[in-house]
């Protein structure tokens, strides 16, 4: 059989992050025949070696090969490709993984789309991935039509003869951004490019001990004079226009305007803060112009033009005042409609414990800065205007998976609109409601079980500011927080506050306890009835109306037995009834059974009531929650003062009497 894909992965002293990335593979869901992957060993000095050449023995279709160390992840890529069979060929990183079906889907979905170059879905786990770029599937991508220029780490798959066609191959030896300049190239002849969104493929991590090789501090003339390589394959594949500066803007923004903002760069030492400011400076002034700034948001054109000025001091002042500011939300509404839970929400922006400001003149909106007449005076020479966009705010809502990351944007519709704040001064609120259908949110799919945070992203102005959504709420929403059971099969979905600050979570198919805290409240008086020779019991739940016999309610007593009864639930009713004889003269626990999807079966929780039905044949529930009125709690009895204990040389004494007596015993 032809191999579908070859896994190439530069290996360099992992350690025991290799062992996720090994589990990833081992679990894909291509046959063993169908792919292959070389671990392409750069002189590791751990316990790499052997534990690779150990699973190469166990697994016919992983390769290892062994070099000299070559300083970085060029040559072990290279030699990876050079020795592929594969008609793909797919990079991965030591300390990353792979999602249980990423090189199937993406395998497949590039042959359907007959493309050179397929790029999987990211999750950053501690560390930040494209957003924009995996918001849906893009079959037939361009540099023109996505903004794939985001996404420049190489853990993609490209068609093996594509590369081969064009001599393709990473830059070898101690370098930094090889990888900008293999995939910038790589979407610049591609006859295709696939993105694939809606399968989580690759996950991105972060390590513990923060020894990814991203983050290590860099010799800012190294790594600028790297990154005008890839300027030089831009400019080699690209006319001069509005292309090459879309392009060019990528690198302005990324590599060097947002490394001289906010917290980025005060959190720097000042000398090494002024020598990365100093080759930034060199490269914005020589390659870039007046269309690469226009194509930035509007405080990234303030820092851009700032460093075109040459003006550093006011790059700092603006990065402390832009240090303090943060979004905030607010929860207004939340309810469940048909199945499909609608989230109503306000969002802004603070500098520290203010909203943020803007100046009105006339009809213009501007952005209110900290700057210098001097530094003012060389924006506007530029033409750079401080004029705020504030109609095109926006705010997207995103539902994130908290073990893996996977994330998904929520349908939204938002109206950003003006408060007067004092004399000429305003603020910007932007109201917000998104649906969430638990059937569909993941791309079309029903999201898994699990827990499911919600975050709320503030685009304005050129910031992005994300944060957790529902510490803060209005009053009507606690009335709305009801549970729901959605689907078929039938499952439990809760929204819940976490502990803490309070945050809005949903809990898919009981993957916590939270449903016994959290959904199973009761509005008194609950009720229990005899009714002929059966018990009638009726209990308000937490619960959204399903109709039918979503739910079912059980009677259970200890060494006695568990009696389970179909239960109506109409409106947030549940309503249960069972024989009398079975109950009578015995006080009876009651359980909820909620339908779980995972289990294939119901989950039972503990509800904070009893049923009594007495010898009279009289029913009652007795509340768990509330002491009873007739028994009071007994006085406790005063604690014993605890003896001191015996000095040691009393104890001591008395072992030597005791030997003594037993001596003249014996």
């Amino acid at each position: 059989m032809t191999v579908k894909v070859s896994v190439v992965i530069a290996v360099y002293n992992p350690g025991k992050y290799v062992e996720d990335c090994i589990t990833g593979l081992l679990r894909q869901s291509l046959t063993p025949d169908e792919f292959e992957v070389f671990f392409v060993d750069d002189g590791s000095t751990d316990e790499t070696p052997a534990r690779l050449d150990q699973l190469a023995a166990e697994h016919p279709h992983f390769h290892v090969i062994h070099q000299e160390s070559s300083g970085w992840s060029g040559k072990p890529r290279n030699t990876g490709i050079e020795a592929a069979r594969g008609e793909y060929v797919m990079f991965v990183d030591h300390d990353d993984w792979l999602g249980d079906e990423a090189l199937e889907r993406m395998y497949d979905y590039g042959k359907a789309n007959d493309a050179d170059v397929v790029v999987g879905k990211m999750a950053g786990i501690g560390r930040p991935v494209p957003q924009e770029l995996f918001r849906v599937n893009r079959p037939r991508a361009t540099v023109e039509n996505a903004p794939l220029i985001d996404s420049l780490t190489p853990h993609k798959m490209f068609r093996r003869e594509f590369l081969n066609e064009h001599g393709m191959r990473f830059k070898e030896g101690r370098r930094r951004l090889e990888d900008h300049v293999f995939v910038a190239e790589a979407y610049l002849r591609a006859k295709s490019v696939a993105v694939l969104s809606d399968y989580l493929c690759y996950y991105h991590i972060t390590r513990d001990d923060g020894s990814n090789a991203g983050f290590q501090r860099f010799d800012p003339v190294g790594y600028f004079g790297n990154l005008r390589e890839a300027l030089d394959v831009v400019e080699s594949l690209t006319e001069p226009g509005a292309l090459r500066d879309k392009l060019f803007s990528r690198w302005l923004r990324n590599e060097m305007v947002e490394r001289l903002r906010g917290k980025r760069l005060l959190k720097l030492p000042e000398d090494y803060a002024e020598e990365l400011y100093t080759e930034i400076h060199k490269v914005v002034t020589e390659r870039f112009g007046p269309g690469v700034v226009a194509r930035l948001g509007l405080t990234q054109k303030v820092v851009a033009g700032l460093v075109f000025a040459d003006r550093y001091q006011d790059i700092r002042t603006l990065a402390e005042w832009e240090a303090g500011i943060r979004p905030t939300g607010e929860l207004t509404s939340l309810e469940w409609q048909d199945g499909t839970l609608h989230v109503g929400f306000d969002a802004e922006l603070h500098n520290g414990d203010e909203p943020m400001t803007f100046r009105r003149d006339g009809e213009r909106r501007l952005l209110d800065l900290p700057l210098s007449e001097e530094a003012l005076g060389a924006l506007d020479d530029q033409g750079i205007k401080l004029d705020a966009p504030l109609a095109k705010s926006d705010v997207d809502l995103v539902v994130r998976h908290r073990e893996d990351a996977r994330q998904f944007y929520l349908p939204v519709k938002s109206e950003p609109h003006e408060i007067e704040a004092g004399d000429s001064v305003l603020r910007q609120r932007i109201s917000a409601r998104a649906e969430l259908d638990p059937e569909t949110a993941a791309s079309g799919a029903p999201l898994d079980k699990g827990i499911w945070d919600l975050h709320l992203r503030i685009k304005s102005c050129g910031w992005s500011k994300e944060t957790r959504l529902g510490a803060v709420r209005g009053e009507d929403v606690e009335a709305g927080r009801l549970a729901a059971l959605t689907g078929d099969p039938k499952r439990l979905v809760l929204p819940y506050w976490t502990d803490g600050p309070g945050n809005l979570s949903l809990d898919v198919d009981q993957h916590t306890n939270k449903l016994e805290g959290e959904a199973v409240a009761f509005m008194p008086p609950a009720e229990a009835a005899v009714e002929g020779d059966t018990v009638r019991l009726s209990l308000p739940l937490h619960i959204a109306a399903t109709g039918g016999d979503s739910v079912q309610l059980r009677f259970e007593r200890k060494n006695v037995g568990k009696y389970p009864a179909d239960a109506v639930l109409d409106g947030r009713v549940a309503t249960a009834t069972l024989p009398l004889e079975k109950l009578t003269g015995m006080r009876w626990a009651v359980r909820v059974g909620v339908p779980s999807a995972a289990r294939g079966e119901r989950k039972w929780t503990r509800l904070p009531v009893d049923v009594v039905v007495d010898a009279s044949g009289a029913a009652k529930v007795i509340d768990r929650h509330t002491p009873s009125a007739t028994k009071k709690a007994a006085p406790s009895a005063p604690k014993k003062k605890a003896a001191a204990p015996r000095p040691l040389w009393r104890r001591a004494a008395g072992r030597i009497k005791r030997a003594l007596t037993n001596q003249k015993k014996g």
